[in-house]
């Protein structure tokens, strides 16, 4: 396993890069890192488009008033994107190549899983040392207790549920509402928490067809037609439609059933105060421990508490939801 923490490298030039999908936040945590690392009297620069741009050697120097008036943003002004050249070593020597041009001495990389993963292995091939930074909204990195995005997505997704639920009741309909989340039940269990969901499915847990047909059986029977579910996009029995459509097919016309999907809708918009936060915290701290000798490991919040994590735990241990949310959510559907 490589070493999370070395004498103290002379650092004067860092670089500073989001990754994946974007997530709110994102913004918040590059002026962070700018203004942080420009405090320490270090230049900083920014890459465009993530690996993508490390390769093409498309960096930019970022003073102080190039971060003004971005921390309310959502999105990244750098860009992302996915490389699928940065996968092979040909990509990442162009990548080292450029990152030489500049005289870059270490990255901060804002991102998730796979962002931290190709930083793991660029960082062991060209002992450039990298800090990540858990910019995602599935809130499902080992080694933080919230990821950068993840307050915002959860308050955008509760705000669209809140407005459904006003057409549910009116109309007493059913509605099954998809969230983000294809590994992790994050989003949708504390989403459907706040929203008073009937029902939240989740990839953690198994909740049977059969028990939400009952579920809405007995609540037909107490003259109540109106109802919301919350679908995590990965949970076990498919898509929102899918189980939409099975529960139609056991329950006929008892239910007037509709399916929202609330999507990429959930990455967008103003961050909240605790992602701005957050991001602020977590991008100091980022440039800290660079001048302090880590080195391939991700700068998280655990307990309020800034820790680093390495990126092989990061990468590889679970963060799943708590199970005491689980037990509250079955709780309070009763």
């Amino acid at each position: 396993m490589a070493k999370t923490k070395t004498p103290p490298p002379d650092i004067k030039k860092i670089a500073v890069f989001t990754s994946g999908g974007d997530s709110p936040g994102m913004n918040a945590a590059v002026r962070a890192v700018v203004r942080a690392g420009t405090y320490r009297d270090l230049h900083v620069f920014g890459i465009n488009r993530g690996y993508e741009g490390m390769i093409d050697g498309d960096l930019k120097r970022l003073e102080r008033r190039d971060v003004g008036n971005i921390i309310q943003r959502g999105g990244t002004f750098l860009k992302t994107a996915r490389s699928m050249e940065f996968m092979t070593k040909e990509g990442r020597q162009h990548a080292y190549e450029s990152l030489q041009a500049y005289d870059i001495d270490a990255c901060v990389a804002i991102g998730g899983n796979g962002t931290f993963t190709g930083a793991k292995v660029f960082s062991e091939e060209h002992n450039i040392p990298f800090i990540g930074m858990p910019g995602t909204i599935d809130n499902d990195l080992y080694g933080t207790d919230y990821t950068i995005g993840y307050d915002t997505a959860v308050n955008t997704a509760v705000e669209a549920i809140d407005k459904i639920r006003d057409t549910a009741e009116s109309h007493n309909r059913l509605f099954f509402i998809e969230v983000m989340g294809r590994h992790s039940g994050w989003i949708a269990l504390e989403t459907g928490i706040a929203t008073g969901a009937a029902r939240i499915l989740i990839p953690e847990t198994d909740t049977p067809i059969d028990d939400i047909v009952e579920r809405l059986r007995r609540d037909a029977k107490r003259k109540k037609r109106f109802s919301i579910i919350v679908v995590s996009e990965g949970n076990q029995n498919g898509k929102a439609a899918d189980i939409a459509a099975a529960v139609k097919q056991e329950t006929g016309d008892l239910f007037d059933i509709r399916v929202t999907v609330l999507g990429h809708m959930q990455r967008g918009g103003s961050p909240t105060a605790r992602d701005r936060v957050l991001a602020s915290r977590l991008g100091d701290s980022a440039v800290q421990g660079l001048l302090d000798g880590r080195r391939n490991v991700m700068a998280g919040l655990v307990n309020d508490k800034v820790v680093f994590t390495s990126f092989d735990d990061a990468i590889s241990k679970s963060y799943p939801p708590k199970p005491e949310l689980i037990q509250l959510a079955k709780i309070l559907s009763m």
